[in-house]
């Protein structure tokens, strides 16, 4: 009998997820170790079926942030808004730890973190559940082969219309002007979504969103920040 004879895959017909991130690793400090450690409970496993579960106070309005980095303002947005429960997902895990550690010294119950892939994590959680969604300080994705890979392109903007809330914001914040002209058009065009402060225009910064050591570094070399708020109306 004749074995089957086996075709070889034509990897070009295989359809992968585009990712939005890169992962980095990076040995782990003292406090970041601790974080891991001691404050285990702050850091939430993949999937999850509904963010708000995750908090003693469901009822709360839920903020989730996309890339935190190393988690400071989101540690500082968090004790500042007590009323309020914050998820934030990140991929570096050093920025997890660090945040971790950051949020258990300061005693906090209201802000979780997970290491995952924002997009996985959003398309798993209940339409009309998310009262905020901020992506601070993007990747700018420069290339123009890498343009795909930008979180801000119409595809994804619609899984935010999806999630947020009637209401609920999209807030957005770069310091790459090529990236932030493309925001405002992409953003501008999405039909559930409604420019806060006028269509066309950026938002000033808003006093809750800490300044943060990223941006401290862009404002000395120069550069300017913008700001994107927009509200889910439909």
């Amino acid at each position: 009998m004749t074995e089957p004879q086996a075709h070889p895959v034509d990897e070009s017909q295989i359809t992968r997820p585009i990712h939005t991130f890169m992962r980095r690793t990076s040995p782990l400090n003292t406090s970041q170790r601790q974080g891991l450690e001691q404050h285990a409970d702050l850091i939430v496993a993949t999937p999850i079926s509904d963010a708000r579960t995750l908090f003693s106070h469901p009822e709360r309005p839920l903020t989730i942030e996309i890339g935190f980095g190393m988690g400071s303002s989101l540690v500082k947005m968090a004790g500042d808004a007590p009323e309020r429960n914050f998820l934030g997902i990140e991929v570096h895990i050093p920025g997890i730890a660090q945040c971790a550690f950051e949020a258990g010294q300061a005693g906090l119950t209201n802000l979780k973190v997970m290491d995952a892939d924002a997009i996985e994590v959003l398309q798993g959680l209940p339409d009309g559940s998310i009262d905020r969604i901020q992506l601070f300080f993007p990747d700018p994705w420069q290339k123009k082969r890498h343009f795909k890979r930008r979180f801000v392109v119409p595809e994804r903007m619609r899984l935010i219309e999806d999630k947020l809330t009637i209401g609920g914001w999209f807030h957005a914040a770069t310091d790459w002007q090529p990236y932030a002209e493309w925001m405002l058009d992409v953003l501008e065009q999405m039909p559930r979504l409604e420019n806060v402060y006028g269509r066309g225009q950026y938002a000033l910064r808003p006093e809750w969103r800490p300044e943060t050591k990223f941006e401290r570094r862009g404002h000395a070399a120069g550069h300017g920040v913008w700001d994107l708020i927009y509200q889910r109306v439909d």
